[in-house]
């Protein structure tokens, strides 16, 4: 559907002569530029037998759009029909290939599935197995893409890190080379309205870690004290039946994050946005048995609630949960996030809690509480729904990972572990753009977790600047090795995708750090003068124009020399200087961090200093 509207122009449907112009159609209403589609919106319109029999290309024609699932038996079934029907030529072995004609292949979620997690040897001179037998969707790739003589591959995801740990010289006979992203790798960045990990976790700096949006709320009443009891243990299995003591059969919190959903709704409604998409996730378990008991128990909540309120009887109760709700947590919510993050949060006003109770009636009826399991379905809901938007409390696992998009996503009740970088990332479907109810949204899940997720966001952020560091200096990912942070309990990744990664201990010691990019702003200058002069009158007397004997020749510099400076001096003096942001090897704050370290093990405790120049230079301990 998203290619129909940015790229074809018109809604692909089954019969052909019905051409409904959309997106981009509306733009250019001219016939002849228009791609032609192979597969099409509907529930059954992958790539199929049947179509492919029906099917020619020839080089006149104009673009071809194919939209594929990663599936072994399409891809399969795409890749011979290219190869009977497409191939116009063969290669030096007798493979049929595709000369005439040009492949863009865009891959979505190019970490999932399209990397082979399977051993390639490599021999001692670095040259691949050529007989390695990769994993099914990655082999298929590429061979698709080593059927056409001309052909690029763009791989998009949210989380590269399995992508940048393909061996850089995989390559075998009947695929060709693998999908390392040896050209470039490009990190889009996203519009200051973006509320991605940074934004609600914080980032960790050299004075601690930055604040997030206050959308985090801890969930404590999930499991026994062991992790092994309670409504939701960590390490259930299928068929399990989720238990706690409370009426509702739900743990607490779960019931909040349900308040909390219909309170967003409410107040979305009243701030006129009644007609988009308002949607709940609760992720708490990746099997379908234990999502059916979620699923009834929240029903039953919301379908209580709702008598309550709508009836009138025996309504008090519910009522007073919703306002203490509304007064201890929305009210202070949307002050902080107006006044601290008013990009973000710049419309944030709050209607009476009277308009909202009575907003909160008429809409509880709206609101439904569906199992999620991955069907087209389910993703085209949103889209069909005329007028009055959806209200959708989507219960699901696995399939809420990747690629479904919860229009308008409020609250979060998200329990889920996964111990690797990229999985956690997926499963965190909270990021995206929030306009005018940023202050609504909650992120209810475990301590444990948002530090996880803060870690994670740390690491992404530095791979980010690593991108940026490998473009500023016109590297490609090729000559240019890539890091990603690791941490004591989590994975980067799948291990098999990490099979060409390396572990590294990094630090500036045996680095020469140096810098030719420098400030031209006075203010700067001056400050860096100023920071450089005071440790220079600390210093004392020292050397001038010193002379060293370097075996048999004698070495002059012009210049001064001290020797047996205290740590603490260069320290300060560092915490003093200003690098330039240009300057990516020489960071002064984190070289002070680091000395810090090593002096508390002893390291780096006596340092000599010089100020060398090219000239005479005539100093005194008053400065230059």
């Amino acid at each position: 559907m998203r290619l129909d509207e940015g790229f074809l122009g018109y809604e692909t449907r089954p019969i052909a002569d019905d051409i409904r112009e959309i997106g981009v159609g509306l733009i250019d209403r001219d016939p002849s530029i228009r791609p032609n589609y192979v597969t099409n919106r509907t529930n059954n319109g992958d790539f199929s037998t049947a179509r492919a029999n029906t099917l020619g290309i020839t080089p006149e024609q104009r673009p071809w759009l194919f939209v594929i699932k990663k599936n072994k038996t399409v891809l399969e079934r795409l890749l011979g029909w290219i190869r009977h029907h497409v191939a116009d030529g063969q290669d030096e072995n007798g493979r049929r290939i595709v000369q005439r004609l040009p492949l863009l292949l865009i891959d979505d979620e190019a970490d999932h599935a399209s990397v082979d997690t399977g051993e390639q040897v490599f021999g001692e001179d670095g040259a691949p197995d050529e007989e390695h037998q990769p994993t099914a969707i990655n082999s298929l790739t590429r061979k698709i893409l080593h059927t056409f003589t001309r052909s690029a591959y763009v791989g998009y995801t949210a989380t590269p890190f399995a992508n940048i740990f393909i061996h850089e010289r995989g390559q075998t006979k009947e695929e060709g080379p693998d999908l390392f992203p040896s050209a470039f790798i490009v990190n889009l960045a996203a519009p200051s309205s973006y509320v991605g990990p940074a934004q609600i976790f914080g980032l960790q700096s050299t004075s601690g870690r930055t604040a997030g949006l206050p959308l985090f709320r801890p969930v404590a009443d999930h499991t026994g004290e062991d992790g092994k009891g309670g409504w939701m243990p960590h390490t259930h299995k299928n068929g399990y039946v989720p238990l706690t003591d409370r009426e509702s059969g739900l743990p607490l919190t779960l019931e909040q994050a349900i308040d909390s959903f219909l309170i967003a709704c409410a107040v979305r409604d009243l701030r006129g946005q009644g007609d988009a998409h308002s949607s709940m996730l609760v992720h708490v378990t990746r099997f379908t048995s234990v999502q059916k008991h979620v699923h009834e128990k929240v029903e039953n909540y919301v379908s209580k609630l709702k008598q309550r309120l709508v009836r009138r009887i025996g309504h008090e109760t519910a009522v007073g949960r919703l306002e203490k709700l509304w007064l201890s947590d929305f009210v202070p919510t949307s002050a902080t996030a107006q006044s601290e993050f008013p990009v973000f949060a710049d419309d944030a006003s709050l209607p009476e809690w009277s308009e909202v109770l009575e907003m909160v009636t008429r809409i509880i009826a709206d609101v439904d509480v569906r199992m999620i399991n991955g069907t087209a379905k389910d993703a085209l809901d949103y889209a069909d729904q005329q007028g009055q938007g959806l209200k959708v409390i989507a219960i699901g696992g696995d399939k809420l990972s990747r690629g479904l998009t919860l229009e308008g996503l409020c609250t979060s009740y998200f329990l889920r572990t996964s111990k690797m970088y990229d999985t956690l990332m997926q499963m965190g479907r909270w990021f995206g753009y929030r306009p005018g109810y940023i202050d609504l949204c909650r992120l209810y899940t475990t301590d444990e977790l948002a530090d996880w997720f803060g870690h994670i966001a740390d690491a992404a952020e530095e791979l980010r600047e690593e991108f940026d560091l490998m473009a500023a200096a016109g590297s490609t990912p090729r000559d240019y090795g890539l890091k990603v942070q690791s941490h004591p309990v989590l994975l980067v990744t799948s291990r098999l995708k990490m099979r060409a990664a390396r572990s590294l201990m990094l630090s500036f010691s045996g680095q020469v750090s140096e810098t030719v990019s420098l400030f031209s702003e006075n203010g700067v200058l001056q400050r860096n003068l100023d920071a450089t002069a005071s440790l220079v009158r600390q210093l004392g007397t020292g050397e001038n124009d010193p002379v060293r004997q370097r075996g048999d020749s004698t070495q002059r510099w012009k210049g001064r020399l001290w020797n047996d400076v205290p740590a603490a001096k260069v320290i300060d003096f560092l915490n003093a200087y200003r690098t330039h942001p240009d300057a990516y090897k020489v960071n002064s704050v984190l070289l002070a961090e680091f000395i810090t370290r090593m002096n508390l093990e002893r390291e780096l405790t006596s340092w000599t200093v010089a100020v060398i120049g090219s000239h005479r230079a005539h100093m005194s301990q008053d400065g230059f």
